[in-house]
C-alpha cells in the first residue's frame, strides 16, 4: 500500500485494536509524506532528535496554513502544551510550583496513602462481582477522584466534568471520511465551560484559600508572577483532562496487557517490588498517548534523508519508536523487567509529560491492587471495545470475570 495513506489507515477505528503492523510499515519508510501534506515519523531516534529541536513547534500558529479548529479559543490563549519557549516554561513553571520540585517536592509523594485508600475501596467493591468493567468501575474512578481532590473540585462535581473531558478528548478523533468540524466544535464548547467552572472555583479560592493545588494557582506568587485568570483557566483544564485521561488508558492498558501475558501477571504477584519497572514496560509497549499530532518545523528540517518543508503539519508516532527493533530487543514482546528502558511514553524534551510522576504512582499502586485482590481475573472480549481517539488509545470498556472471593 502506498505510505501517503498510512495515517489515514493508522487513525481507522478498524485498526484502533492493534496499529502496530501499520507502525512497523512505517518504520520501514522512516519519514513519511502523506496525501494531506502531513509528514509523519515513526523511528526512535529520529523522533528523540525532533523532540529535543528547538526549531520544531508545538504552537499550531505557526503553521503555513493553520486548520481554524485547531486554534486557540478566541479570547484564551493556548495551554502551555501548545506554547514555545520562552512563554511554554514561564507557564510551566507556574503550574509547577504547587505540584512539584523545586517549590513542592513533596505534593506528588503525600498522595500515596490517599491513593492506595481510593484503590482499596474500588477493588474490595469487586471482590464479590462475578463480572464487571475494569474501565467503569475502577480505572476511570481512581484517577478522576485523584485530580479532582488534588485540584479541589467538589466530589458533586466529578460526573459533569468528566462529560466535559470526554468530548474535548473526542475532538481528537480521526474517524475517516467524516468531517471533523462538529466534533471540534463541541470540544472548544466543552473546555470553554470547564474552563469557566473552573475559574469560576479559583475566583472563589483567592477569596477563601483552601489547602488545594487550585487555591495555591490562584494565590501564590513566585518569581514569574501570578497566572491571569485567562491563564488560570486553560491551564486547570489542561491539568484536569491530563490528570485522568492518559491514566484511565494507562490502568486499562496495563490490566489487559497483564492478562494477556498470565506468566508476567504471576511474576508481579510474587514480586511486588517490580511493579515500578513494569509500569515503564507498559509505557513503552502500550503508551496510552499513541502520537503528537500538532508538531510544526518552525525551518526547512532533514530527517533520514528527508527534507520537511517549514511550516507543515508534523505529527511525531511515539508508539512507533517505542517499537523500534533497532532501538528495543524483541521490541514487540512485553518484558517486565526490561532494561535500558527509554520510552516515548511520556514524551520527551521539554514538554515531557508534566504529570508524568503522578500518573507513575497511580499505576504501580492501582495494579498492584487489582492483582493482590481480584480472584483470578479473565478476560470477557479479546480485543475489546476501543475508545474512538487514535490518539489517547485505550479500551472503552474492559469486561473482567473473577472468581469471588
Amino acid at each position: 500500500m502506498s505510505s501517503e495513506t498510512l495515517f489515514r489507515r493508522i487513525t481507522d477505528y478498524a485498526h484502533r485494536p492493534d496499529p502496530y503492523p501499520r507502525y512497523a510499515e512505517l518504520r520501514e519508510h522512516g519519514v513519511a509524506r502523506q496525501e494531506d501534506g502531513k509528514y509523519l515519523v515513526g523511528t526512535y531516534h529520529e523522533i528523540a532528535a525532533l523532540l529535543h529541536d528547538p526549531r520544531v513547534s508545538s504552537d499550531v500558529r505557526n503553521r503555513t496554513e493553520p486548520d481554524p479548529d485547531l486554534l486557540p479559543q478566541e479570547g484564551l490563549p493556548p495551554a502551555f502544551i501548545g506554547r514555545d519557549d520562552p512563554e511554554h516554561d514561564r507557564l510551566r513553571r507556574l503550574a509547577m510550583r504547587p505540584f512539584g520540585p523545586p517549590h513542592s517536592p513533596g505534593r506528588v509523594d503525600a498522595l500515596r496513602g490517599d491513593i492506595a485508600r481510593v484503590a482499596g475501596e474500588l477493588a474490595d467493591g469487586l471482590r464479590d462481582k462475578e463480572r464487571f468493567d475494569l474501565v467503569e468501575d475502577f480505572a476511570f474512578p481512581l484517577p478522576v477522584t485523584v485530580i479532582c481532590d488534588l485540584l479541589g473540585v467538589p466530589s458533586e462535581d466529578i460526573a459533569q466534568v468528566h462529560t466535559w473531558a470526554d468530548t474535548v478528548v473526542s475532538g481528537l478523533d480521526f474517524t475517516p471520511g467524516e468531517d471533523p468540524g462538529p466534533r471540534r466544535r463541541a470540544a472548544h464548547e466543552a473546555r470553554t465551560a470547564m474552563g469557566l467552572y473552573l475559574g469560576g472555583l479559583a475566583e472563589q479560592r483567592r477569596r477563601r484559600p483552601t489547602d488545594d493545588m487550585l487555591s495555591a494557582l490562584a494565590n501564590e506568587s513566585g518569581p514569574d508572577g501570578l497566572l491571569t485568570q485567562e491563564e488560570l483557566m486553560v491551564t486547570t483544564v489542561l491539568l484536569l483532562i491530563a490528570g485522568h485521561e492518559t491514566t484511565v488508558n494507562l490502568i486499562t492498558n496495563g490490566m489487559l496487557t497483564l492478562l494477556r501475558n498470565p506468566e508476567a501477571l504471576e511474576r508481579l504477584r510474587a514480586e511486588p517490588e517490580l511493579m515500578p519497572v513494569a509500569v515503564e514496560e507498559l509505557l513503552r509497549f502500550e503508551p496510552p498517548v499513541q502520537f503528537l499530532p500538532q508538531r510544526t518545523p518552525l525551518a526547512d528540517i532533514e530527517v533520514a534523508g528527508v527534507t520537511i518543508p517549514k511550516g507543515v503539519p508534523l505529527v511525531l508516532v511515539l508508539a512507533s519508536g517505542n517499537r523500534d527493533p533497532l532501538r528495543f530487543r524483541d521490541a514487540d514482546r512485553f518484558v517486565p523487567d526490561r532494561e535500558d528502558n527509554v520510552h516515548f511514553g511520556f514524551g520527551s524534551g521539554v514538554h515531557n509529560c508534566f504529570g508524568a510522576p503522578l500518573a507513575r504512582l497511580e499505576t504501580q499502586i492501582a495494579l498492584t491492587t487489582l492483582i493482590d485482590r481480584l480472584g483470578n481475573p479473565r478476560l470477557l472480549e479479546d480485543p475489546p471495545e476501543y475508545r474512538s481517539s487514535p490518539v489517547l488509545r485505550g479500551p472503552r470498556h474492559l469486561p473482567l470475570a473473577q472468581e469471588p472471593r
